[in-house]
């Protein structure tokens, strides 16, 4: 697998994108507890010249000044079978829109299921790319997030629609 990788500066901090093949393979941010060791990830590329990074960076950009809800940069993930599906539960969360870990547990078969679903939303290995911003704990409440609470927020307030901001008193 021809791994690489680049650094992306964004209004959260700067981001490691790293690419394996044809699809992005892992989207971190400072401080990512999961973060891969250097080592793993591959040659440093130059962002024009690598057609993955390259789109990575414009979808991300895009992402960032409102002009972006989906993604379409390949993205893959190499997970256990929990965490792909779980994963996969996290693609399908429309842009503004928040779920609670409890609703993917339902999803997946049991309320039961709700402190994994936590520990593999926490494993997102690409984020903002693949949402795990949009969930939140019971009724809403802001719970973990690998990138900090602070950088969820910010997502989250990214993507608010504007009738709700404008209604809003602080």
């Amino acid at each position: 697998m021809d791994v690489r990788h680049a650094h992306v500066d964004s209004p959260v901090g700067p981001l490691l994108v790293v690419a394996g093949d044809d699809a992005l393979t892992g989207l971190y941010f400072p401080g990512y507890r999961y973060t891969p060791r250097p080592s793993a990830w591959g040659r440093r590329a130059h962002i024009p010249a690598d057609p993955v990074l390259a789109q990575a960076r414009e979808e991300l950009d895009e992402y960032f000044a409102g002009q972006r809800q989906v993604f379409d940069v390949a993205a893959v993930t190499n997970g256990d079978e929990f965490q792909e599906q779980v994963w996969a539960q996290l693609r399908t969360i429309p842009y503004g829109v928040r779920i609670t870990y409890g609703d993917i547990a339902v999803e997946l078969g049991s309320r039961g299921f709700a402190q994994s679903v936590g520990q593999a939303v926490g494993r997102n290995p690409v984020s903002i790319v693949i949402p795990c911003h949009r969930v939140v704990g019971a009724g809403g409440k802001l719970t973990g997030f690998g990138g900090g609470l602070e950088r969820k927020q910010l997502l989250l307030d990214l993507e608010e629609p504007a009738e709700a901001r404008a209604g809003r008193l602080f």
